[in-house]
């Protein structure tokens, strides 16, 4: 293995404020509710204080929000609103460092992913969403869809500023003004979006953002005068909003949890393979909610490829996450990371087999080094449960029939990897599957004009892509 000098990235570029505010009708206040301190999980130390908004702040943004819709971005031509989201995007690439170092230091994902995956990919949303706002009459939704009106968007920790172009873009080019909710423990790179927001003179209301706990993202999803709700996070709480919503005649999109199947059949490159099934599951930590933190390997190959994972997996560096060498970061909260501990014992207690990285583990911080677990049943917790953190079930199968059958098996309905070298396999399988998304020989592969979402228990609607603008038209 090779020793890495250190090589971290300055967190001056970051250019992090004592101070954040909530961003409300274009202009950054004091929000009413208790102030949060957000922490550096990769240190524990205190970044930031960051003003919160109480029931009164989200009515002030619905009604700032509704105000931009009604007299300025809804009856705004596409061809307007596609500069503004061009010159959002442009920004986004310009402050694209200072963006990946601030969500490194907030979220505790890598750098190398902050730099080159994050940020990257929130600027192609804004991108691709702006060469869209003056073609909806050609997106196959009617000769001239129309705007919703305000929409409410609810995103987590574990993306938090390419969670917040996922839901900003497709909603803006559209027509629709936001109020956005990020998660309470990673609201920096969103309120820098709001900076950003400024630069791009977007009309004051157009995009308001709101810090705070669980009790403002209820406070926006059940505001009355908001007219569709967009949500991404836990599968409990996705049922909570459905129930509430359920009549209103509101539009709903939910992405939620996910237990996603990697299948391996035994004619699979499997050094490829191995690489495909490192990324799929300790890619920013295993924080992802279509993670392949199932693996299932056909039994003849079974042996020779989990001898190959756990070598690759020993070369994994754990560590700084603003070090450009570190390959796994910090564990986004001590909360996660004691659920995770918590699904990991439990694991070992029902007598699966567990394998850890001997790597070593910095002594301040939220780290868990990368964990398979190999002889799992489909009963087993770690089998079943989302564990949201660096831990791999292995399973096994004999054959095709019964790959899919174990694959199939779990309330989620996310993604899907396939590995053969057979296409016709992949396009039976991947028929077969009920995922949203089956990748084939590859693994959390994301564009913006591709649709994402999922099936039963993983959420319904799909955000990007042609299909993703339906969600936020009157069709």
């Amino acid at each position: 293995m090779w020793e890495y000098a250190p090589a971290p990235e300055s967190r001056d570029i970051a250019n992090l404020k004592p101070n954040y505010r909530m961003f409300v009708d274009g202009q950054f206040v004091e929000g009413g509710g208790e102030p949060l301190k957000t922490v550096n999980p990769g240190t524990e130390e205190v970044l930031a204080e960051v003003s919160t908004a109480a029931p009164a702040d989200v009515d002030k943004a619905v009604k700032a929000a509704r105000r931009a819709y009604d007299r300025v971005w809804g009856r705004m031509p596409g061809s307007e609103r596609a500069k503004y989201l061009f010159r959002i995007a442009r920004l986004v690439q310009e402050r694209a460092r200072e963006l990946a170092v601030l969500e490194t230091l907030d979220n505790g994902k890598p750098i190398k992913e902050s730099r080159d995956v994050d940020v990257p990919t929130a600027a192609a949303h804004f991108f691709h969403h702006a060469g869209w706002a003056d073609k909806l009459g050609y997106a196959g939704f009617g000769p001239d869809p129309k705007p919703l009106g305000v929409a409410g968007q609810v995103i987590p920790w574990n993306f938090p500023l390419l969670m917040a172009a996922w839901k900003i873009a497709p909603a803006l080019a559209c027509g629709n003004t936001v109020v956005l909710k990020p998660a309470e423990t990673t609201p920096l790179t969103a309120l820098v979006l709001a900076e950003i927001v400024q630069q791009a003179d977007l009309p004051p209301g157009v995009v308001n953002i709101l810090p705070g706990a669980g009790d403002v993202g209820a406070a926006v999803v059940s505001h009355p005068d908001v007219d569709k709700v967009a949500f991404t996070g836990s599968t409990e709480v996705g049922k909570t909003i459905q129930r509430q919503l359920a009549g209103t005649g509101r539009k709903l999109t939910l992405e939620l949890g996910g237990k996603a199947a990697n299948v391996v059949f035994d004619d699979a490159p499997l050094d490829q393979a191995v690489e495909g099934i490192v990324n799929g599951i300790f890619f920013n930590q295993g924080h992802v909610c279509c993670a392949g933190s199932r693996l299932l390997v056909q039994e003849s190959v079974a042996d020779e490829l989990l001898d190959k994972l756990r070598a690759r997996i020993s070369t994994l560096r754990v560590g700084d996450p603003l070090d450009k060498n570190t390959d796994v970061g910090a564990i986004n909260s001590r909360e996660q990371l004691a659920k995770i501990q918590e699904l990991t014992a439990s694991g070992e207690a029902e007598g699966a087999q567990r394998w850890t990285s001997s790597c070593p583990l910095p002594d301040k911080g939220f780290y868990f080094a990368p964990t398979v677990f190999s002889n799992v049943s489909q009963a087993m917790r770690i089998a079943r449960e989302e564990i949201f953190g660096p831990v791999l079930s292995v399973l096994t199968f004999r054959t095709p029939d019964e790959a899919v059958a174990k694959a199939n098996n779990t309330p989620y309905g996310l993604s899907a990897g396939i590995w053969t070298e057979k296409g016709s396999r992949i396009l039976w399988a991947a028929q077969k599957m009920r995922a949203g998304v089956v990748w084939a020989n590859t693994f959390n592969r994301f564009d913006p004009t591709a649709p994402f979402g999922g099936y039963q228990e993983s959420g319904f609607g799909r955000e990007g892509g042609r299909t993703g603008l339906e969600a936020y038209l009157d069709v």
